[in-house]
């Protein structure tokens, strides 16, 4: 997404002139356009993430629209009392940008994997927290906010071509967007993990299962009422993440459910444990951590019960289980840079 993030800073810095761009010393090949065609709105502030906040906080106040730019984690983490004490407290329109959620730095190791940020950062009061599902999306949602006067944390994935069939683009924070429909299971997905979903509604329905699959792209504000209409017609709703599964959307999913009462169960396909010793590809920590296409529609028959759904794929879904967990490189998910 980051070709389409770029993309949408010209196009803003080309009509807002308080439009400028601060790198943690990362995101060559991408940055350059906007660095060689506004040099004098373009910072590389080194490997200083709390610096590069604090910088942007004092833009922000002389009234600059200021957008920095690093690694998921690094981003998210590393700055985290800046963030608070600076555009969350001051209440300025600071745009953070986390490249690579979840597992998508994959053999960088667990330095690298953003997996705590949604959680962290959707607790601050009034920080907006948007995880576009895909690059079309990505520049709808940096070009719909680019002028809310509130602190923004953008989680963008690192691939520009997927788009997410039935999307289109669409933005609208506060807002969810369903991108397929079916009455037997409920997926929701954050962000770029609509993949994932769709690939386990396909699996699915290969066994006669018919899934709603909805992307969550806007996590603060929350798509409430979204939620509400959709899980108030499921008996169970199955959330998908690369991200913790406490404190993400599947918590977030909890305490829609929790509060209105519904009696819509829910389970969180979501990373359990911290991921130390084996590591790979994007697809090999999803298969590993239980979050692949095959264990999330695992997890769905599981929910399904019985019921007539379940009882149709019952004979034939075990096998198919056993064996992907006992091969898990055979599973067909892959990233852009899984070669």
């Amino acid at each position: 997404m980051r070709k389409a993030l770029i993309g949408a800073l010209l196009e803003l810095a080309e009509r807002d002139s308080r439009t400028v761009f601060l790198t943690a010393d990362l995101g060559y090949l991408f940055v350059e356009p906007f660095a060689q065609r506004f040099p004098e709105r373009f910072f590389n502030v080194g490997v200083a993430e709390q610096n590069m906040v604090g910088v942007a906080t004092g833009l922000a106040e002389a009234g600059f629209i200021p957008y920095v730019y690093s690694i998921a984690t690094f981003a998210a983490l590393r700055p985290y009392e800046f963030i608070r004490n600076g555009p969350v407290l001051q209440r300025l329109p600071v745009r953070i940008i986390g490249v690579g959620g979840g597992f998508e730095y994959d053999h960088a190791g667990p330095t690298h994997y953003a997996l705590e940020d949604v959680g962290a950062l959707r607790m601050l009061p009034g920080l907006r927290v948007i995880a576009p599902a895909d690059a079309a999306q990505c520049r709808s949602a940096v070009l719909a906010l680019h002028d809310d006067p509130a602190p923004a944390y953008f989680r963008l994935g690192k691939d520009d071509t997927y788009r997410v069939p039935g999307l289109e683009g669409r933005f609208e924070a506060g807002r969810l967007h369903v991108v397929r429909e079916g009455g037997d299971a409920l997926l929701l997905a954050l962000g770029p993990a609509v993949r994932s979903a769709l690939a386990a509604a396909d699996l699915l329905a290969e066994r006669g299962v018919a899934s709603t699959v909805a992307a969550i792209s806007s996590v603060s504000p929350v798509p409430e009422s979204d939620l509400l209409d959709l899980m108030s017609r499921f008996p169970f709703a199955v959330t998908v993440e690369g991200h913790y599964a406490v404190g993400g959307l599947g918590s977030l999913a909890c305490e829609v459910a929790a509060g209105y009462g519904l009696a819509c169960r829910i389970t969180r396909c979501g990373v359990t444990d911290a991921p130390t010793g084996a590591q790979g590809s994007q697809g090999f920590m999803y298969r590993l951590h239980g979050i692949s296409p095959a264990h999330i529609a695992e997890a769905a028959l599981n929910r399904l019960g019985d019921t007539p759904s379940a009882r149709r794929v019952a004979g034939d879904w075990a096998p198919a289980r056993e064996a992907s967990r006992s091969a898990p490189a055979a599973e067909p998910l892959r990233n852009t840079e899984d070669t």
